[in-house]
């Protein structure tokens, strides 16, 4: 299940250089430093509680980048985790450059990298002091009585009280060449320090730091959306000990093969498989399903999901974090790190906006002066305005706010998409081409018909299929191993198995095959007479599968697989989607179309290898339409690699689907394609909203500034207002899919 992503976007490698954010954006997963890691370096990982946005990740990365030894970086701003990759004797070096950012730099350990950050509470004095203080400067000077050094005193009281974390983290921002909103801020209130504008300068430092914290409250939303997944799953489980008591125990330290037991309405703690007891769970945690799951001895069990009726007793098959749920958490978390398209070219743009913005502002501050004689106090003025209105801040933030909630939003929901670039791309999808077993059908298919073509190998040739059936995890081969469960096993030496045609083996020192239609024909044992039997099962929606010997085919077995019926929902809900659909499989032709027929596919393509499913999706690629290709075996690899996007079925437990998949449905229902779909042009709609929304409003004040009808706090009111409704508007996915 699943595939290596070939099509896997390179923005991982991409060096982040956000001018401008004030909180809790999405970046890179990592940043390669050399042509790649040396096989001797280590990685090692720090907590850094000030590192939550690309503001402080492109400062920890220009400055680590410039030391000696440090090959590659890789940023978790989720859980204000950095993983540095070196070839140090030791990291004081690495602390040492993080704190001159002045930055704390709190060595971990591997196994508590995903746990999320403590809170920092900050005193809310100083915050309250200021406000005091800006509204009584404010007061002071339009008031008119009080003496001008006196305003002067009670606005620095202001500034000092919030301002000196913004100027502390702009000074470092400009050692470093890096104009951020703290640089700009710290530039802005000292240009209205220095030109007697002590109540304005008072004001916007309050109101900025006030914005700021709204702004990290809303955007811990985003955060906390995720770290609400990590809290799923229990602390403790009821353990059976080596004496045969049950005692509680942190999951933490519970080994693999270790017997649990949960109780009805308790939430499972371990990834594991049932021995005993009968239940119901509600797996909708991990897989998204609405109704609650029968299990019953030898069924799997996940993290994170509530039993419901019966007592359980399991044997854990995974460790705390490497769960069904961990892993989802990390996909998440590392698809975060892969900017969308969208994302990457507001960084392009910022990156070159931002300093355009302060070469304008230079000018419109030096030149009408100089050049017309206007006058010094309002052109510096306006140029400071200019310089706030103007921070890209909002525009930076609104693509990774909305991309983290989308993400958010469809692991909820049991879709696992990989990385914002298919969340984003999603939309485009013309074509989806579908395997048919375990996709569109059950992929439990039973066995309906057994017909002996040579009726003296009736008896023996049962046994044989069955002998050469058990070898094979086909579900086809399962079908007919368990339709014959009496019939005696013989060793079978030399098995091979034949992608998309069967099986073979020796028996009793003879060459058996158990093969499909396409195997008979390459085997050259085909006859008018076999023709006509197989195309009347074949019409009849059938696999039929034949017993061979070098002589020629000895029994017929006729195998069906039944329609999910929430395909033929997934289907229709496709096609009002105006996407096209395409079945592709290794059954024969008719079979193909009596399937495609039942579930209101488009069209069907049968007899097809793995090589062919990858061609037809390669002549659709080449078509210029976007293509989505659904799968749930090895054999839909190479297809499920080469389509734009592919799509891995019944993820869930599925280590390689996980890691691998572009999107990875967690359960077997189909209907989250068109989900996913929606939710891909749910996201393309807000984020052209936010872009919108952020140029816009900046365009309108920026019109303001050059007329002199804008304010140094009017200004920040349009900078942080706007940051807070695109922070707003993309956290709306949260409730959608």
């Amino acid at each position: 299940m699943g595939h290596p992503s070939s099509h896997s976007p390179s923005d991982a490698h991409d060096h982040a250089a956000h001018s401008c954010c004030s909180h809790g954006a999405a970046a890179p997963a990592q940043v390669q430093l050399t042509d790649a890691p040396s096989a001797d370096a280590t990685l090692s990982l720090f907590r850094i509680q000030q590192m939550d946005c690309p503001t402080e990740q492109t400062l920890i990365q220009n400055r680590l980048g410039k030391l000696d030894g440090v090959q590659q970086l890789e940023f978790n701003l989720i859980n204000r985790v950095l993983g540095v990759r070196h070839v140090l004797a030791d990291t004081q070096p690495i602390v040492s450059a993080i704190e001159s950012l002045g930055m704390s730099a709190e060595a971990m350990q591997a196994g508590d990298a995903q746990a999320a950050p403590a809170a920092v509470a900050k005193p809310w004095w100083p915050l309250a002091l200021s406000g005091v203080a800006a509204f009584a400067a404010e007061a002071l000077h339009l008031s008119g009585l009080a003496p001008t050094w006196l305003i002067a005193l009670v606005a620095l009281v202001a500034i000092v009280s919030c301002g000196l974390t913004t100027y502390k983290k702009g000074w470092i921002a400009l050692k470093n060449f890096n104009l951020n909103i703290n640089a700009l801020m710290s530039i802005a209130v000292t240009g209205a320090v220095l030109i007697g504008q002590w109540p304005e300068a008072a004001m916007v430092m309050f109101l900025f730091t006030v914005a700021e914290l709204i702004e990290a409250k809303s955007l811990d939303r985003a955060r906390n959306a995720l770290s609400g997944l990590m809290k799923l799953a229990p602390d403790t489980a009821t353990v059976q000990q080596a004496d045969g008591r049950w005692l509680e125990q942190g999951v933490e330290t519970i080994e693999l093969g270790a017997l649990l037991r949960v109780r009805p309405g308790e939430r499972i703690g371990l990834d594991g498989e049932v021995v005993s007891g009968q239940s119901s769970v509600d797996q909708a945690p991990i897989t998204g399903e609405s109704l609650p799951v029968e299990k019953a001895t030898g069924d799997k069990v996940f993290a994170g999901t509530i039993n419901q009726a019966g007592s359980l007793e399991y044997r854990v098959t995974a460790a705390a974090g490497h769960s069904t749920l961990a892993r989802i958490i990390h996909a998440v978390e590392q698809a975060q790190g892969a900017r969308a398209p969208t994302q990457r070219f507001v960084d392009r743009f910022s990156r070159v906006y931002t300093p355009a913005v302060f070469l304008i502002a230079v000018l419109v501050a030096l030149v009408p002066p100089l050049y017309s004689g206007l006058p010094w106090f309002d052109w510096v003025y306006r140029a400071l305005v200019l310089l706030v209105v103007a921070c890209p801040c909002a525009l930076v933030i609104s693509t990774p706010v909305t991309i983290v909630s989308g993400l958010t939003a469809a692991a909820r929901r049991g879709i696992l998409i990989k990385g914002g670039v298919y969340l984003e791309s999603g939309h485009r999808l013309k074509v989806i081409a579908l395997d048919k077993t375990g996709t569109l059908t059950y992929g439990k298919p039973v066995q309906t018909d057994f017909l002996a073509l040579a009726p003296e190998f009736a008896a023996q040739a049962q046994a044989l299929a069955a002998s050469l059936a058990e070898r094979s995890d086909h579900p086809v081969s399962r079908a007919i191993a368990q339709a014959l469960p009496d019939a005696p096993r013989a060793p079978v030496d030399a098995f091979n198995a034949l992608p998309g045609r069967g099986v073979s083996g020796i028996v009793d020192g003879k060459l058996y095959h158990l093969g499909n239609h396409r195997l008979v024909e390459e085997l050259g044992l085909c006859s008018a007479a076999l023709e006509t039997q197989l195309d009347a099962f074949e019409q009849q929606g059938k696999t039929v599968v034949l017993l061979l010997n070098a002589n020629g085919p000895l029994a017929l077995f006729a195998v069906a697989d039944t329609v999910k019926d929430s395909s033929r929902e997934a289907i229709a809900q496709l096609h009002a989607m105006g996407v096209e659909t395409l079945m592709l499989t290794g059954d024969n032709p008719h079979t193909a179309a009596a399937i495609a027929a039942q579930v209101g596919i488009d069209r069907a393509q049968g007899n097809l290898l793995p090589e062919d499913k990858l061609k037809a999706i390669e002549t659709l690629v080449a078509s210029g339409r976007k293509v989505g290709m659904v799968g749930d075996g090895i054999n839909d690899a190479p297809a499920l690699a080469r389509a734009d996007i592919g799509f891995a079925m019944a993820a869930a437990g599925t280590d390689t689907a996980i890691e691998t998949a572009d999107v990875a449905l967690m359960d077997d229902d189909l209907r989250k394609i068109p989900a996913f779909i929606r939710l891909s042009r749910q996201t393309r709609a807000i984020l052209l909203q936010n872009i919108s929304l952020a140029l816009g409003i900046k365009a309108v004040f920026l019109l303001f500034t050059f007329a002199g009808m804008a304010t140094l706090w009017m200004a920040v009111f349009a900078d942080m207002g706007v940051s807070l409704l695109v922070v707003f508007n993309g956290m709306r996915l949260l409730r959608k899919v």
